[in-house]
C-alpha cells in the first residue's frame, strides 16, 4: 500500500476546499425585509401602513397634518420627543388583521389604539388600548393587566408573551364582527367578543365603566399613543376584512 504523506501545504488545502464547498452546498437563509410586502402577502390584500420611507397613511389626533415630533428614522417610525400627541390612520377600519413590530425604550409606556373615533377628547375617550409597556421599570406594572399585550386595564397577557425593554415585539390583533383576538410574541394574549356579556362584566371592573361611549364604535381607526416616552414601530400592515 502507498503510504499517504500530508504536508502542512496540502492540509491547509484540503481545509480551503472543505470552507468553499461549504458555503457552496449551505442554503444562504435571507430574512425577510422591514416594511415590506411578500407577494403572498400581496396577493392576499395586505397593505403597508408604513413603508419605511414616510408616514404618509397617518396623521395626528383631531388634525390633518402629522406632528414632526413623529419621525422616520432607519426605516422606523419613532415617537423622538414628548408632546408630538397621538396619531390615527387616515383610514378607518371595522374588520381586519393588523400586525406590527414595536420596541418600548427603557421604562417606557406606550399602546396601540383600535376602534378609535375623534368624537371624545382624547383618542382613548372610546378606543380600546392593546398596551405597550417596560413591564420591569415602568411604575404603571403593578396590575397583570396593565402590562404589554394586554387590552388595557380589561384583561390579562400571559407571561410568555412578554420581553424585555429594548427588544423588538410582533403583535398581531384580529378583529372580525367584535370578536376580538390578540396575540403578542407569537402567543395568545386575549380573545374576546367586544360588548359581550363577559366583556360587560370586566369593563364594569374596569377604568372604562363609567366612560360614556367606550369600545361602542363600530368603524375606528388604528392610533398609536404619544405616552411621553420613546418608543419605534415598523412592519405596520394590515388586512381589511
Amino acid at each position: 500500500m502507498k503510504k499517504l504523506i500530508f504536508t502542512k501545504k496540502s492540509v491547509l488545502s484540503v481545509i480551503k476546499t472543505s470552507i468553499i464547498l461549504f458555503f457552496i452546498s449551505t442554503p444562504i437563509l435571507v430574512s425577510a425585509q422591514d416594511n415590506e410586502l411578500t407577494e403572498t402577502e400581496k396577493s392576499q390584500g395586505w397593505q403597508l401602513l408604513f413603508n419605511g420611507e414616510d408616514m404618509s397613511q397617518w396623521r395626528s389626533f383631531k388634525k390633518e397634518t402629522l406632528s414632526s415630533k413623529w419621525q422616520v428614522q432607519q426605516g422606523e417610525m419613532r415617537l423622538s420627543e414628548k408632546g408630538a400627541g397621538d396619531i390615527l390612520t387616515r383610514k378607518s377600519y371595522e374588520n381586519f388583521d393588523l400586525k406590527l413590530d414595536w420596541k418600548i425604550s427603557i421604562a417606557g409606556n406606550s399602546g396601540i389604539f383600535i376602534m378609535a373615533d375623534e368624537v371624545g377628547s382624547q383618542i382613548y375617550s372610546h378606543a380600546v388600548e392593546v398596551q405597550i409597556l417596560d413591564n420591569e421599570r415602568h411604575s404603571d406594572n403593578k396590575l397583570a393587566s396593565h402590562l404589554s399585550g394586554s387590552i388595557y386595564d380589561i384583561s390579562a397577557s400571559p407571561v410568555e408573551s412578554h420581553k424585555p425593554a429594548g427588544e423588538w415585539n410582533t403583535v398581531r390583533i384580529l378583529m372580525i364582527n367584535k370578536s376580538l383576538k390578540v396575540w403578542q410574541n407569537n402567543v395568545l394574549t386575549a380573545d374576546i367578543v367586544v360588548g359581550s356579556e363577559n366583556w360587560q362584566q370586566l369593563v364594569a371592573k374596569s377604568k372604562f365603566k363609567d366612560w360614556q361611549g367606550f369600545a361602542l364604535t363600530e368603524v375606528g381607526h388604528i392610533g398609536l399613543q404619544d405616552h411621553n416616552d420613546a418608543v419605534a414601530f415598523k412592519n405596520i400592515k394590515i388586512k381589511a376584512l
